[in-house]
């Protein structure tokens, strides 16, 4: 699933108190009126997306999708945050258990397919943080709100990861070159910034949420018509400050799209030096300090996904996924928890240590298709596929479930 590498601080604000709930439930469903309420519900642990997330997520999605009384889903976060992707400390752990967590990573991407292709509205109603996996489920939903306390990042490359959960074709389809910039840099956008770049439909002030939410409650169908305009009613419209990195698409559109990092890096460093670019300094350190092999992973998969769809993206994400956490050709991803999270140091120690150590041919080996298709993310690839198969390529389903484990062996040779 989706990994992120947690902020050294976060800009949240006290939510309402009816909002926060007492219940052990990592995720809460609510059947009210026509409408179907998902509430991710573990807001001492940032709303973390664990395995049992991703799985209760992707049941009630199934159901609600089927079911004629529902017309419509909504999903929010308790707390004081949306999502902050990943659970990293889960990762970490099972570091030396091969494939611990694929189950939990199947049904991520599973998610997010069904989240993509979903046949009834959906709609995310977004506050604080909204990073990584976190960000999935917000930026595919057909109504996405967010606030001036919602910001929004996919910060991956820092940790040795890379843009998942259907990034890989979200990112390219953003202005210009916005994509390989956010997924390269990890940059954070903040309220109406991301509204402007396309990650979000809507902007509503933090003040307003609560009422929205009641709103869209009563509804009494699910007319998307009649939600945008329930929506559109407590909406501000976009400005944005000129200090917005929204506004230096010109410079970022030159420098992010040159065919490697090197090149980008170098183009970004010259850049840097011309008057009014200060703001080029901090951004280009934080490139620098990531890990090499993230860098090239990231930007080959954002350049295939522009050409890719969905559903090839999220099998090619998968695939990198699993090779990332098996240490194919690096541990960073493990090396960049343990900087980030666990001893807090900062200072990960990254193997290849440089851009010109890591080569086209171990990237290859990351990118490359299991040799049993069985082995790959079962979902549709063509849309003619999509109704005989919507829902049988969950795990339960897969090659890697209990009944079939002769085949996992074959992924470890």
């Amino acid at each position: 699933m989706a990994i992120i590498s947690i902020p050294s601080s976060t800009t949240m604000f006290p939510m309402p108190q009816q909002v926060l709930r007492q219940n052990r439930e990592v995720v809460m469903a609510e059947e009210i009126g026509r409408a179907r309420m998902l509430t991710l519900n573990r807001p001492n642990h940032l709303n973390y997306i664990s395995g049992k997330v991703a799985s209760t997520l992707g049941h009630n999605f199934e159901k609600y999708e089927n079911d004629d009384n529902a017309d419509f889903v909504i999903i929010k976060g308790t707390g004081r945050t949306f999502s902050a992707g990943g659970d990293l400390h889960m990762f970490y752990e099972e570091r030396n258990t091969r494939d611990s967590c694929l189950e939990g990573v199947y049904r991520m991407y599973w998610l997010c397919y069904h989240i993509h292709t979903y046949k009834k509205p959906h709609i995310a109603l977004v506050h604080g943080m909204s990073v990584g996996g976190g960000a999935s489920l917000m930026a595919p939903m057909k109504f996405s709100v967010v606030t001036e306390k919602a910001f929004s990042s996919t910060p991956e490359t820092n940790i040795g990861f890379h843009p998942d959960c259907g990034f890989s074709y979200m990112l390219p389809r953003l202005p210009g070159r916005l994509g390989e910039y956010l997924g390269l840099t990890g940059e954070k956008l903040r309220g109406k910034e991301v509204v402007a770049a396309g990650l979000a439909t809507h902007f509503v002030p933090s003040q307003k949420l609560f009422q929205l939410e009641k709103r869209l409650l009563s509804i009494k169908s699910g007319d998307e018509d009649t939600i945008r305009s329930v929506i559109t009613e407590f909406s501000t419209n976009i400005h944005i400050d000129e200090r917005s990195i929204l506004n230096k698409l010109s410079i970022i559109n030159e420098c992010f799209s040159k065919d490697s990092v090197e090149e980008i890096i170098e183009s970004f460093e010259a850049e840097s030096s011309r008057k009014g670019n200060d703001w080029i300094m901090p951004v280009l350190k934080s490139l620098k300090k990531a890990s090499p092999t993230a860098l090239k992973i990231t930007l080959r998969s954002i350049r295939e996904g522009r050409t890719q769809t969905i559903s090839e993206c999220l099998r090619k994400e998968f695939r990198i996924s699993m090779n990332i956490q098996r240490t194919i050709i690096s541990g960073d991803f493990y090396e960049g928890i343990r900087a980030q999270i666990i001893d807090k140091d900062k200072s990960p120690k990254w193997n290849p240590s440089t851009l010109d150590k890591v080569h086209d041919d171990q990237l290859d080996l990351i990118f490359k298709p299991f040799e049993d298709h069985d082995l790959e993310l079962q979902i549709p690839i063509k849309e003619e596929e999509e109704e005989e198969s919507r829902w049988r390529g969950k795990y339960e389903n897969s090659s890697y479930s209990s009944p079939n484990q002769v085949n996992i062996q074959k992924a470890f040779r």
